[in-house]
């Protein structure tokens, strides 16, 4: 590759690299080729923006060139490329001259000022290469909590009792639907996805509002029924208090449930609701809870 024809490859690249997510880290480095010559002629093209002096240092650390590719790193700083971004290429660069502590501490200092992706980190094949080093994966470990904090926090896995895939039945032992409850979000929200033995489907989302420190559950259903109630775990189960709404005739009323886990690895879940305010409850529904593995046997 002549010099003539970098100097167009470099002024087209940026767009390109963008498009087609070489800004990973993982650019395709043209073998053979002379970097320091590329260097030269952005240099004397007097105009090279940030995003062209990148893409070289990228090229040069692919193709071992790390000489050129820090004084580019250093050029595209110069130019205004985000901090971030050069500190993340600086690391890789560390990685390949084989500098683990000193490539971990570039990205530790990020992450100390604000940066929390951590997928990106742990996606990008030159960074990641890292994995296995204590340094790396402490860091990668500090990162997760702050990235995901749902996941690691107190509290958030207090409905996890409820979670599966489950076969529900009345307590006379008549079939009542199927329910599935997923964990998602990185463990922030519980969703319920509910099919009645009857037809009729409804789902929920569930979470922990950490405002109040509330669990919630609002549930809404094919029949229009809409449940609004909160709360949290007590010596019988999770225990949600609030209201029940129906679309079809306009009334509201107090309503309530309580989901106990059984010895026996069921769980119960029991509604209730009030026609006078709350001073008095009715059963609303029963359901016994068999995961769906364990009724197979």
């Amino acid at each position: 590759m002549t010099n003539k024809i970098l100097k167009v490859f470099f002024k087209a690249a940026p767009r390109v690299f963008i498009a087609s997510g070489m800004l990973a880290g993982t650019p395709v480095a043209a073998m053979g080729t002379d970097f320091s010559a590329a260097f030269q002629d952005l240099a004397e093209q007097g105009d090279a923006s940030a995003e062209q002096w990148f893409e070289l240092a990228t090229q040069a650390r692919a193709g071992d060139d790390l000489k050129v590719a820090g004084k580019a790193l250093e050029k595209a700083q110069e130019s205004g490329i985000p901090p971030i971004r050069a500190s993340v290429e600086k690391s890789r660069q560390l990685v390949v001259a084989d500098n683990v502590d000193a490539a971990v501490a570039e990205l530790r200092a990020i992450f100390e000022q604000g940066f929390t992706a951590v997928t990106f980190l742990t996606g990008d094949a030159v960074i990641n290469s890292m994995a296995g080093q204590p340094a790396y994966d402490a860091l990668i470990a500090e990162m997760n909590v702050q990235a995901f904090p749902c996941a690691h926090q107190e509290g958030f896995n207090d409905f996890d009792f409820w979670v599966g895939e489950w076969e529900v039945h009345l307590a006379n032992g008549t079939p009542a639907g199927f329910n599935v409850i997923k964990k998602e979000e990185e463990g922030c929200v519980l969703i319920e996805r509910w099919s009645s033995a009857s037809g009729g489907t409804g789902m929920s989302i569930n979470y922990l509002d950490k405002v109040t420190d509330e669990w919630v559950q609002v549930w809404n259903a094919s029949g229009g029924s809409q449940i609004n109630i909160r709360g949290g775990l007590t010596d019988e189960g999770m225990e949600l208090t609030g209201t029940i709404h129906y679309v079809a005739n306009g009334t509201t009323a107090p309503f309530r449930g309580l989901w106990t886990p059984l010895e026996d690895g069921r769980v119960r879940q029991y509604f209730e609701q009030s026609s006078d305010g709350g001073e008095t409850w009715v059963p609303w529904f029963e359901g016994f809870y068999t995961r769906q593995e364990e009724s197979a046997r």
